[in-house]
Protein backbone atom coordinates (compact mmCIF):
# COMPACT_ATOMS: atom_id res chain seq x y z
CA UNK A 1 0.00 0.00 0.00
CA UNK A 2 0.94 3.81 -0.98
CA UNK A 3 0.38 5.90 2.13
CA UNK A 4 -1.99 8.77 0.99
CA UNK A 5 -0.97 12.26 0.44
CA UNK A 6 2.88 11.26 0.85
CA UNK A 7 5.75 11.79 -1.32
CA UNK A 8 8.45 8.92 -0.76
CA UNK A 9 10.62 10.39 -3.12
CA UNK A 10 12.77 12.42 -0.82
CA UNK A 11 12.12 15.36 2.03
CA UNK A 12 8.41 16.86 1.06
CA UNK A 13 9.10 20.39 1.33
CA UNK A 14 7.72 22.13 4.40
CA UNK A 15 8.33 25.55 3.46
CA UNK A 16 6.32 25.16 0.30
CA UNK A 17 3.41 27.90 1.23
CA UNK A 18 0.68 26.01 -0.86
CA UNK A 19 1.22 22.31 0.88
CA UNK A 20 1.59 23.81 4.19
CA UNK A 21 -1.98 25.74 3.55
CA UNK A 22 -3.68 22.69 2.19
CA UNK A 23 -2.26 20.38 5.23
CA UNK A 24 -3.23 22.59 8.04
CA UNK A 25 -6.69 22.85 6.58
CA UNK A 26 -7.12 19.34 6.34
CA UNK A 27 -5.81 18.80 10.10
CA UNK A 28 -8.12 21.35 11.07
CA UNK A 29 -10.56 19.63 9.50
CA UNK A 30 -10.22 15.95 10.52
CA UNK A 31 -9.45 17.39 14.57
CA UNK A 32 -13.01 19.04 14.25
CA UNK A 33 -14.34 15.86 13.00
CA UNK A 34 -12.94 14.39 16.09
CA UNK A 35 -14.61 16.86 17.94
CA UNK A 36 -18.04 16.11 16.82
CA UNK A 37 -17.53 12.39 17.19
CA UNK A 38 -16.75 12.61 20.76
CA UNK A 39 -12.93 12.35 20.39
CA UNK A 40 -10.61 14.39 21.28
CA UNK A 41 -10.06 13.66 24.49
CA UNK A 42 -7.21 12.98 27.19
CA UNK A 43 -5.03 9.57 26.34
CA UNK A 44 -3.66 6.87 28.63
CA UNK A 45 0.34 7.94 28.72
CA UNK A 46 0.93 3.57 27.09
CA UNK A 47 -1.12 5.63 24.22
CA UNK A 48 1.87 7.59 23.26
CA UNK A 49 4.01 4.97 21.92
CA UNK A 50 2.40 2.14 19.65
CA UNK A 51 3.27 -0.85 16.99
CA UNK A 52 2.74 0.77 13.44
CA UNK A 53 2.82 -1.71 10.56
CA UNK A 54 1.52 -1.26 6.93
CA UNK A 55 -1.83 -2.71 7.41
CA UNK A 56 -2.77 -0.01 9.69
CA UNK A 57 -0.40 2.97 8.58
CA UNK A 58 -3.31 4.85 7.21
CA UNK A 59 -5.18 4.70 10.58
CA UNK A 60 -2.28 4.75 13.27
CA UNK A 61 0.08 7.57 11.75
CA UNK A 62 -1.37 9.40 8.80
CA UNK A 63 -4.89 10.38 10.56
CA UNK A 64 -3.25 10.58 13.87
CA UNK A 65 -0.49 13.02 12.14
CA UNK A 66 -3.58 15.85 11.82
CA UNK A 67 -3.82 15.90 15.74
CA UNK A 68 -0.25 15.09 16.99
CA UNK A 69 3.34 15.40 15.20
CA UNK A 70 4.02 11.55 14.54
CA UNK A 71 7.87 10.40 15.62
CA UNK A 72 8.63 6.90 13.41
CA UNK A 73 11.09 4.33 14.72
CA UNK A 74 12.43 2.06 11.76
CA UNK A 75 13.82 -0.80 13.79
CA UNK A 76 14.93 -4.64 13.95
CA UNK A 77 15.79 -6.76 16.47
CA UNK A 78 19.18 -7.53 15.40
CA UNK A 79 20.02 -3.92 15.69
CA UNK A 80 22.36 -3.23 18.22
CA UNK A 81 21.98 0.33 18.01
CA UNK A 82 18.27 0.42 18.00
CA UNK A 83 18.14 -1.49 21.50
CA UNK A 84 19.76 1.74 22.63
CA UNK A 85 17.79 4.82 20.29
CA UNK A 86 14.35 3.06 21.10
CA UNK A 87 14.31 2.99 24.69
CA UNK A 88 15.27 6.34 24.81
CA UNK A 89 12.30 7.37 22.17
CA UNK A 90 10.08 5.63 24.35
CA UNK A 91 11.13 7.64 27.73
CA UNK A 92 10.85 10.68 26.00
CA UNK A 93 7.53 10.55 24.11
CA UNK A 94 5.94 9.99 27.61
CA UNK A 95 8.06 12.32 28.90
CA UNK A 96 6.85 14.68 26.14
CA UNK A 97 3.51 14.18 27.53
CA UNK A 98 1.64 14.20 24.37
CA UNK A 99 3.26 16.37 21.92
CA UNK A 100 4.02 13.80 19.90
CA UNK A 101 3.26 10.32 19.74
CA UNK A 102 6.00 7.43 18.93
CA UNK A 103 5.12 4.88 15.93
CA UNK A 104 7.53 2.23 15.86
CA UNK A 105 7.86 -0.16 12.66
CA UNK A 106 9.78 -3.53 12.30
CA UNK A 107 11.61 -3.20 9.14
CA UNK A 108 11.93 -7.06 8.77
CA UNK A 109 8.00 -7.15 9.13
CA UNK A 110 7.26 -3.97 6.93
CA UNK A 111 9.61 -3.86 3.87
CA UNK A 112 6.98 -1.96 1.90
CA UNK A 113 6.96 0.36 4.33
CA UNK A 114 10.58 0.43 4.57
CA UNK A 115 11.54 1.62 0.69
CA UNK A 116 8.78 3.83 0.52
CA UNK A 117 10.54 6.11 3.37
CA UNK A 118 13.64 5.33 1.39
CA UNK A 119 15.65 4.12 4.95
CA UNK A 120 19.10 3.23 3.95
CA UNK A 121 20.15 2.30 7.40
CA UNK A 122 18.56 1.36 10.61
CA UNK A 123 17.40 3.43 13.03
CA UNK A 124 16.34 5.66 11.18
CA UNK A 125 13.97 7.95 12.48
CA UNK A 126 11.05 10.25 10.33
CA UNK A 127 8.60 12.16 11.34
CA UNK A 128 4.83 12.69 9.97
CA UNK A 129 2.97 15.95 10.47
CA UNK A 130 -0.67 16.68 9.32
CA UNK A 131 0.45 13.84 6.27
CA UNK A 132 3.97 15.68 5.35
CA UNK A 133 7.31 13.22 5.98
CA UNK A 134 10.23 14.12 6.62
CA UNK A 135 13.50 12.65 7.98
CA UNK A 136 14.75 13.50 11.25
CA UNK A 137 17.96 11.63 12.00
CA UNK A 138 19.72 8.08 11.02
CA UNK A 139 21.87 6.37 13.65
CA UNK A 140 22.02 6.25 17.54
CA UNK A 141 22.26 10.21 18.24
CA UNK A 142 23.10 11.26 21.67
CA UNK A 143 20.00 12.69 23.90
CA UNK A 144 20.81 16.60 23.62
CA UNK A 145 20.72 16.17 19.63
CA UNK A 146 17.45 14.07 19.92
CA UNK A 147 15.88 16.86 21.87
CA UNK A 148 16.57 19.35 20.30
CA UNK A 149 15.09 18.20 17.15
CA UNK A 150 11.76 17.18 18.83
CA UNK A 151 11.94 20.51 19.98
CA UNK A 152 12.19 22.08 16.81
CA UNK A 153 9.56 19.84 15.02
CA UNK A 154 6.91 20.22 18.11
CA UNK A 155 7.24 24.07 16.87
CA UNK A 156 6.88 23.65 13.55
CA UNK A 157 3.98 21.59 14.11
CA UNK A 158 2.27 24.50 16.31
CA UNK A 159 3.29 26.78 14.66
CA UNK A 160 2.53 26.31 10.93
CA UNK A 161 -0.15 23.41 11.15
CA UNK A 162 -1.86 24.35 14.44
CA UNK A 163 -0.97 20.64 16.20
CA UNK A 164 -0.77 21.38 19.84
CA UNK A 165 -0.20 17.92 20.63
CA UNK A 166 -2.48 15.71 22.71
CA UNK A 167 -3.99 15.24 26.63
CA UNK A 168 -2.65 12.78 28.36
CA UNK A 169 -4.37 11.35 30.96
CA UNK A 170 -1.66 10.47 34.17
CA UNK A 171 -4.49 8.63 35.98
CA UNK A 172 -5.50 6.51 33.42
CA UNK A 173 -4.31 2.84 33.09
CA UNK A 174 -1.51 1.56 32.51
CA UNK A 175 0.36 4.72 33.46
CA UNK A 176 3.76 4.56 33.83
CA UNK A 177 5.33 4.65 37.56
CA UNK A 178 6.88 8.38 38.09
CA UNK A 179 10.93 8.01 38.53
CA UNK A 180 12.40 8.95 41.54
CA UNK A 181 15.63 11.24 40.54
CA UNK A 182 19.17 10.83 41.28
CA UNK A 183 20.12 12.48 44.04
CA UNK A 184 22.25 15.25 43.02
CA UNK A 185 25.21 17.46 44.12
CA UNK A 186 26.13 19.56 46.06
CA UNK A 187 28.53 20.59 43.21
CA UNK A 188 29.86 23.78 45.26
CA UNK A 189 33.60 22.62 45.04
CA UNK A 190 33.88 21.83 41.42
CA UNK A 191 32.35 25.01 40.54
CA UNK A 192 34.50 27.09 42.06
CA UNK A 193 37.51 25.22 40.63
CA UNK A 194 35.84 25.91 37.10
CA UNK A 195 35.03 29.15 38.12
CA UNK A 196 38.88 29.57 39.23
CA UNK A 197 40.04 27.91 36.40
CA UNK A 198 38.71 30.27 33.61
CA UNK A 199 39.28 33.37 36.18
CA UNK A 200 43.29 32.62 35.66
CA UNK A 201 42.63 31.49 32.05
CA UNK A 202 43.29 27.56 32.44
CA UNK A 203 40.11 26.73 29.95
CA UNK A 204 41.09 23.00 29.62
CA UNK A 205 40.89 23.02 33.64
CA UNK A 206 37.10 24.66 33.59
CA UNK A 207 35.71 22.52 31.12
CA UNK A 208 37.05 19.49 32.97
CA UNK A 209 35.75 20.83 35.87
CA UNK A 210 32.42 21.59 34.47
CA UNK A 211 32.01 17.96 32.56
CA UNK A 212 32.90 16.33 36.09
CA UNK A 213 29.39 17.82 37.72
CA UNK A 214 27.21 17.25 34.20
CA UNK A 215 28.42 13.89 34.10
CA UNK A 216 26.67 13.24 37.63
CA UNK A 217 23.60 15.90 36.70
CA UNK A 218 23.36 16.31 32.92
CA UNK A 219 20.66 19.16 32.95
CA UNK A 220 22.72 21.11 35.60
CA UNK A 221 21.85 24.75 34.17
CA UNK A 222 24.70 26.37 35.74
CA UNK A 223 27.31 23.84 34.52
CA UNK A 224 25.61 23.83 31.43
CA UNK A 225 26.05 27.35 30.70
CA UNK A 226 29.49 27.52 32.08
CA UNK A 227 30.59 24.64 30.31
CA UNK A 228 29.23 25.89 27.11
CA UNK A 229 31.17 29.36 27.76
CA UNK A 230 34.18 27.77 28.49
CA UNK A 231 34.19 25.79 25.29
CA UNK A 232 33.45 28.71 23.09
CA UNK A 233 36.66 30.60 24.92
CA UNK A 234 38.96 27.40 24.41
CA UNK A 235 37.90 27.12 20.60
CA UNK A 236 38.86 30.99 19.49
CA UNK A 237 42.17 31.01 21.81
CA UNK A 238 44.78 31.75 19.48
CA UNK A 239 42.76 31.81 16.50
CA UNK A 240 43.79 34.73 14.00
CA UNK A 241 40.50 36.91 14.11
CA UNK A 242 41.30 38.69 10.73
CA UNK A 243 42.21 35.66 8.98
CA UNK A 244 38.76 33.91 10.53
CA UNK A 245 36.93 36.61 8.81
CA UNK A 246 38.59 37.02 5.17
CA UNK A 247 37.94 32.82 5.05
CA UNK A 248 34.43 33.74 6.10
CA UNK A 249 33.67 36.25 3.60
CA UNK A 250 35.39 34.32 0.69
CA UNK A 251 33.74 30.96 1.09
CA UNK A 252 29.95 31.56 2.05
CA UNK A 253 29.45 28.10 1.83
CA UNK A 254 31.75 26.21 3.63
CA UNK A 255 30.48 25.42 6.62
CA UNK A 256 33.87 25.31 9.10
CA UNK A 257 34.67 28.72 7.93
CA UNK A 258 31.33 30.33 9.02
CA UNK A 259 31.31 28.17 12.21
CA UNK A 260 34.73 29.70 13.35
CA UNK A 261 33.56 33.21 12.47
CA UNK A 262 30.08 32.64 14.70
CA UNK A 263 32.17 31.77 17.19
CA UNK A 264 34.21 35.11 17.02
CA UNK A 265 30.73 36.83 16.19
CA UNK A 266 29.77 35.94 19.68
CA UNK A 267 32.92 36.28 21.59
CA UNK A 268 32.75 39.55 20.59
CA UNK A 269 29.29 40.13 21.90
CA UNK A 270 27.77 40.85 18.34
CA UNK A 271 24.81 38.16 19.59
CA UNK A 272 22.80 38.64 16.44
CA UNK A 273 25.35 38.48 13.99
CA UNK A 274 26.48 35.16 15.04
CA UNK A 275 23.25 33.41 14.98
CA UNK A 276 22.27 35.03 11.47
CA UNK A 277 25.84 33.77 10.10
CA UNK A 278 24.66 29.76 11.07
CA UNK A 279 20.97 30.16 9.95
CA UNK A 280 21.86 31.35 6.46
CA UNK A 281 24.67 28.48 6.86
CA UNK A 282 21.80 26.25 7.91
CA UNK A 283 19.91 27.59 4.22
CA UNK A 284 23.14 27.48 2.46
CA UNK A 285 24.22 23.79 3.24
CA UNK A 286 23.30 20.18 3.29
CA UNK A 287 24.25 17.03 5.15
CA UNK A 288 27.21 16.40 7.28
CA UNK A 289 27.60 20.28 6.75
CA UNK A 290 24.25 21.71 7.30
CA UNK A 291 23.90 19.39 10.66
CA UNK A 292 27.63 20.29 12.00
CA UNK A 293 25.77 24.08 11.91
CA UNK A 294 23.23 23.25 13.79
CA UNK A 295 24.82 21.73 16.43
CA UNK A 296 27.06 24.80 16.77
CA UNK A 297 23.88 26.98 16.85
CA UNK A 298 22.31 24.95 19.32
CA UNK A 299 25.96 25.05 21.54
CA UNK A 300 25.80 28.75 20.86
CA UNK A 301 22.44 29.40 22.13
CA UNK A 302 23.59 27.62 25.33
CA UNK A 303 26.23 30.25 25.93
CA UNK A 304 23.58 32.68 25.61
CA UNK A 305 20.93 30.89 27.73
CA UNK A 306 17.53 30.20 26.68
CA UNK A 307 15.59 33.03 28.49
CA UNK A 308 17.01 35.46 25.96
CA UNK A 309 14.88 36.48 23.60
CA UNK A 310 17.52 36.27 20.60
CA UNK A 311 17.51 32.88 21.29
CA UNK A 312 13.80 32.29 20.80
CA UNK A 313 13.93 34.22 17.61
CA UNK A 314 16.92 32.43 16.52
CA UNK A 315 15.16 28.81 17.41
CA UNK A 316 12.23 30.04 15.01
CA UNK A 317 14.52 30.96 12.37
CA UNK A 318 16.42 27.31 12.30
CA UNK A 319 13.13 26.20 12.64
CA UNK A 320 12.19 27.71 9.14
CA UNK A 321 15.49 26.77 7.49
CA UNK A 322 15.37 23.43 8.43
CA UNK A 323 11.82 22.58 7.65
Amino acid sequence: MQPRNMSMSGVVDLAAVKAAQEAKAKAEQTRAEAARQGGGGAVSPSSLVIDADEAGFENDVLQRSAEVPVVIDFWAEWCEPCKQLSPLLERLAVEYNGRFVLAKIDVEANQMLMQQFGVQGIPAVFAVVAGQALPLFQGAAPEEQIRQTLDQLIQVAEERFGLTGLTVDADAQGAPEPQTAAPVGPYDALLEAASLALDSGDLGGAVQAYRNVLTDDPQHPEAKLGLAQAELLQRVEGADPQQVRRDAADRPGDAGAQIAAADLDLVGGHVEDAFGRLVDAVRRTAGDDREAVRVRLIQLFDVIGADDPRVGAARKALARALF
